[in-house]
């Protein structure tokens, strides 16, 4: 392998198709939750859930389908190449749409978003797994980071595409466009991916070598500690997910304008995500995570203390618009930063057991992201403490994690 983002093997399908087709194929877990989210009391309301922070459960449903998933798909992908689990994703994906539309239940909506987290963890898993299988290093952080870029228009539009849907449909018209789009997708993969996996890399289906792989995977200090800090970061996103429509729509009363302020924060990643890819072959995928995440904290700890200070000094208990978003901002714009690094880096010395190991990488990021993500969205108050709290604590933890793997990598 070479340092360069040059294919490995096939040089079919070029670099930029590949890219936005694999950011497509992993945005189907983003779309599915930011389209929903302008929704999520219409939902609540016709199923007849009680207490408005349950509409959260819609989010947190699908995580938990997609934590679940992402342990399947990668040893399954092992054995049998790339191709087969990604159809089957596809498959569970499009029956999980199907019972979100004819849900007469609140659990039975649960229920098929579970089935849709469950489907849409194969194409996100094996998706990474393909990378892994055509980049290393500083070139898989660029190419993650380009997928990251393009990536991040879906949540950027898919709150606007979400409330579109509802001035001209009911809102379960949303799950048939999630199904229609699975389908587009799911055919331009089939008639133009090359299988990256050869048959000679396969290995036999066996629970013992997936085992085995997950106990390297788990052990490996730097991979475990660079897995753990995703989760980290990652669950500062969910909680802002779970919380993000409250927020908006009943804390700032936004309305049918929340998809704008929800799309300018989204973009703020992609920009990040697209610069860093222009800057890790040249400065390093370790030194500019250091810095994305000292500023993540920062920003985080220091408008903390600022809105404390506010409420104390002058029984402010609302912070303005403006100050939130300068805020949000700044943070998911270092959030951009780490998310393709942090990917590459836990997978970094694991090319031999890709697809396990980016199963059990994906599987505890969202695992720790699903959990912690969940208690800041159920703790929102009528306020964005708690959620600017949530970052800022998890932003320190973050810091120690890593701080943590780097030792490790130094001395092993």
């Amino acid at each position: 392998m070479t340092d360069t983002p040059e294919p490995q093997q096939d040089p079919q399908p070029r670099f930029g198709e590949f890219v936005v087709r694999t950011a497509l194929m992993i945005s189907l877990v983003a779309l599915s939750i930011d389209a929903m989210l302008p929704a999520l009391p219409l939902i609540g309301a016709d199923l007849g859930v009680r207490h408005a922070n349950d509409n959260q459960l819609v989010i947190s449903a699908l995580f938990l389908g997609l934590a679940a998933g992402q342990l399947i798909y990668g040893p399954l992908s092992d054995s049998t190449g790339r191709k087969p689990p990604i159809y089957a994703g596809f498959l569970l994906f499009a029956m999980g749409c199907v019972l979100s539309i004819v849900a007469s239940s609140f659990p039975m909506m649960l229920a098929g978003r579970f089935l849709q987290g469950l489907g849409a963890a194969g194409p996100r898993t094996v998706a990474i797994a393909m990378v892994r299988d055509r980049y290393e290093g500083r070139a898989m952080a660029r190419v993650m980071s380009m997928i990251m870029a393009a990536f991040i228009l879906v949540p950027a539009v898919a709150p606007a595409l979400g409330q579109g849907i509802l001035f001209i449909a009911p809102w379960r018209a949303i799950f048939g466009v999630l199904l229609a789009l699975a389908l587009i997708v799911s055919a331009w993969f089939g008639l133009r991916q090359p299988e990256t996996l050869p048959r000679n890399l396969r290995r036999p289906f066996s629970l013992g070598r997936i085992g085995l792989a997950m106990r390297e995977t788990c052990f490996n200090r730097v991979a475990f500690g660079y897995t753990v800090t995703a989760g980290l970061i990652f669950s500062a996103l969910v909680g802002y997910l779970n919380s993000a429509q409250q927020i908006f729509q009943e804390h700032f009363a936004l309305g049918a304008r929340f998809p704008l302020y929800f799309g300018a924060l989204a973009l703020s990643i992609g920009a990040a995500s697209f610069l860093n890819a222009r800057l890790v072959m040249r400065y390093g995928m370790r030194p500019l995570s250091w810095w994305a995440l000292q500023v993540f904290t920062a920003v985080s700890i220091a408008f903390l203390l600022w809105a404390g200070f506010l409420r104390a000094s002058a029984g402010a208990e609302n912070l303005p618009l403006w100050a939130v978003m300068t805020w949000g901002m700044t943070a998911f714009f270092a959030m951009g930063i780490l998310f393709g690094n942090f990917n590459a880096m836990a997978l970094e010395s694991l090319g031999h057991i890709a697809g396990v190991a980016s199963s059990v990488v994906g599987f505890l990021t969202t695992l720790i992201s699903l959990l912690l993500g969940a208690l800041i969205g159920q703790a929102y108050n009528g306020t964005v403490l708690p959620l600017v709290g949530g970052f800022a604590l998890l932003g320190a933890a973050s810091l120690l994690v890593m701080h943590w793997a780097e030792r490790g990598r130094k001395t092993s």
